[in-house]
């Protein structure tokens, strides 16, 4: 696998440097500024959700902590692995298209990638009608990462695998109790709090007969 990942990066990296110059610039600011988008679009999906139900608005809110977790989760493998950077370890290939990470900032599992596939898959969650979007975002910058020089192909690979999953089993496993949450929420004394939950329909998650039902 070593040897077919270091002559595909170096394929990559060729067809980097073949493309024009300005596609070349609009990459390397992707790579560095794309994850903004997903940014972006977690207020825009809580916005959205904060007239909707409660389980809802508990999964707009869910899905960025879930990218937090899973860029943890990615950070912990990185600590224990420790594997150089191609830029700096495949002989034959070409400079990378930006700056290549100093010694220490280890290549395995690609941050990026992990955040882009655990933004896409909690906004998806939180928002199906705009899957379209942040999939193939999410699978452009990660092609991106091996592009611009700084990651191996199984990488990036490694980090959708593991940016999807935990974003998945977080919104899933804590959908339900965030839900009574944002009931809790609606019905407080505070304002700030009542804005940020909305002013969306308390539905199934009412309180009924002095109890919660799920």
């Amino acid at each position: 696998m070593g040897i077919f990942d270091s002559d595909l990066y170096r394929d990559i990296t060729g067809f980097a440097h073949d493309t024009p110059s300005w596609f070349q610039h609009l990459m390397e600011v992707f790579t560095e500024l794309g994850l903004l988008v997903f940014a972006v679009l977690f207020v825009a999906a809580w916005w959205r959700a904060r007239r909707g139900d409660p389980r809802a608005l508990a999964v707009a809110v869910l899905a960025p902590l879930a990218t937090g977790v899973a860029y943890v989760c990615s950070e912990l493998v990185k600590s224990g692995v420790d594997e150089e950077r191609p830029c700096r370890a495949v002989s034959g290939a070409l400079t990378s298209l930006v700056a290549c990470p100093p010694h220490g900032d280890w290549s395995f599992p690609s941050n990026h990638a992990t955040i882009a596939a655990a933004s896409a898959v909690g906004l998806t969650l939180a928002w199906p009608a705009i899957g379209w979007l942040t999939i193939p975002l999410a699978l452009l910058m990660a092609f991106s990462r091996v592009f611009v020089g700084v990651h191996y192909p199984h990488d990036v690979a490694v980090g959708l695998v593991v940016g999807a999953l935990v974003s998945f089993v977080v919104v899933r496993l804590c959908a339900r109790s965030g839900a009574r949450v944002v009931v809790a929420m609606r019905g407080s004394g505070s304002g700030a709090v009542r804005w940020f939950a909305g002013p969306g329909v308390v539905g199934r998650y009412a309180a009924v007969g002095g109890h919660r039902r799920c």
